[in-house]
C-alpha cells in the first residue's frame, strides 16, 4: 500500500506520517519518505544524527544521470537514470530490525532550467520506483503542492490523507490538494482532522470537507502529549498514554480496512 500524507504547513502532518509509519511497521516493512522541504520526518521519528538528504549527493547524482547538480539549461542527461538499489542502500533504519526505514529526499534548488535536472530526475525515478514498483508499504511525508508526483507516479498511491485543522486556511489548502489529486489521477482522497478542540470544531470541518467531497477517515484531539514529544524530541509512540495516539492507532486500523488491497 502507498499512502500520501500532505496539508498546510503545521497542521501536523509530519506527526501523523511518522506515527502511522511506526504502528504500521509491526506489521509490514514500511519505508517513510519524507519529501517536504522542511525535512522534518527524521525527527518527528527521534532520530537527530545528521542525514544527507538525497537531493545534496551531488557525486551519486552524476553517476547515475552523467550530469552535475545544477547543470546549465541544454546539458544532456539521463532521463530514466538506474536507482533500484538506493532506497534499500540509502535508507536509514528506524529500529534494528529494519522493518521501518527512512529516505530523506531534499529539495532541488531551482535554477533558470525550472525542476528539469539532473537531481530533480533522480528524485521522481527514486519517486516512482518506491511506489509503482516496490511491494513495501511506503508512507510519503509531503508538501502541500503534489504535482511533483507526476501523473503515472500519482495514480499508483492508493491512497491521499489530507491533514486539516480547524480553520478556513487549512481548509483552503485541503479544497487545492484536492483538485490537484483528482487532476493527476488519485482516486481515494480522504482527510484526517486534527488540533481537535470540541465537537463544534469537528463537525465544521467535517462540514466543509463534504462539501469537497472529502470522507473524514477519522479526527486526532488536541493533546499536549503531541507538543512534548516535540520538545523532547522523541515520536509520539513512546507516550501511550497519548489521547492522539489512540487515534492514529485507530485511523491505522481503517486504513488497512478500507484501502488495503491485501
Amino acid at each position: 500500500m502507498k499512502i500520501a500524507v500532505t496539508g498546510k504547513g503545521g497542521v501536523g502532518k509530519t506527526t501523523l506520517a511518522s506515527t502511522l509509519a511506526v504502528i504500521l511497521s509491526k506489521k509490514y516493512k514500511v519505508y517513510a519518505i519524507d519529501a517536504d522541504p522542511d525535512m522534518n520526518l527524521a525527527g518527528s521519528l527521534g532520530i537527530h544524527k545528521s542525514i544527507t538528504p538525497l537531493s545534496k549527493m551531488k557525486d551519486l547524482i552524476k553517476e547515475r544521470t552523467g550530469a552535475e547538480p545544477g547543470s546549465s539549461f541544454g546539458e544532456v542527461f539521463k532521463m530514466n537514470p538506474t536507482i533500484s538499489d538506493l532506497p534499500e542502500s540509502l535508507s536509514t533504519d528506524y529500529d534494528p530490525e529494519g522493518r521501518l526505514k527512512i529516505l530523506i529526499m531534499g529539495t532541488v534548488d531551482k535554477g533558470g532550467d525550472g525542476c528539469v535536472c539532473p537531481a530533480s530526475v533522480m528524485l521522481k525515478a527514486i519517486l516512482r520506483n518506491l511506489i509503482i514498483k516496490k511491494d513495501e508499504m511506503v508512507i510519503l511525508d509531503m508538501e502541500a503542492g503534489i504535482e511533483h508526483l507526476g501523473r503515472r507516479t500519482a495514480e499508483a498511491v492508493d491512497i491521499m490523507i489530507i491533514v486539516a485543522e480547524p480553520g478556513l486556511k487549512s481548509l483552503e489548502t485541503a479544497s487545492r490538494i484536492k483538485k490537484l489529486a483528482t487532476d493527476i489521477g488519485i482516486r481515494n482522497v480522504v482527510a484526517v482532522i486534527n488540533k481537535v478542540a470540541s465537537e463544534a470544531e469537528e463537525k465544521f470541518v467535517e462540514e466543509k470537507l463534504k462539501e469537497m467531497d472529502v470522507d473524514v477517515l477519522g479526527s486526532i484531539p488536541r493533546d499536549d502529549l503531541v507538543v512534548r514529544a516535540d520538545m523532547e524530541g522523541l515520536p509520539l509512540v513512546n507516550y501511550p498514554d497519548s489521547a492522539a495516539l489512540q487515534s492514529i492507532r485507530i485511523i491505522a486500523e481503517n486504513i488497512l480496512n478500507h484501502y488495503s488491497s491485501n
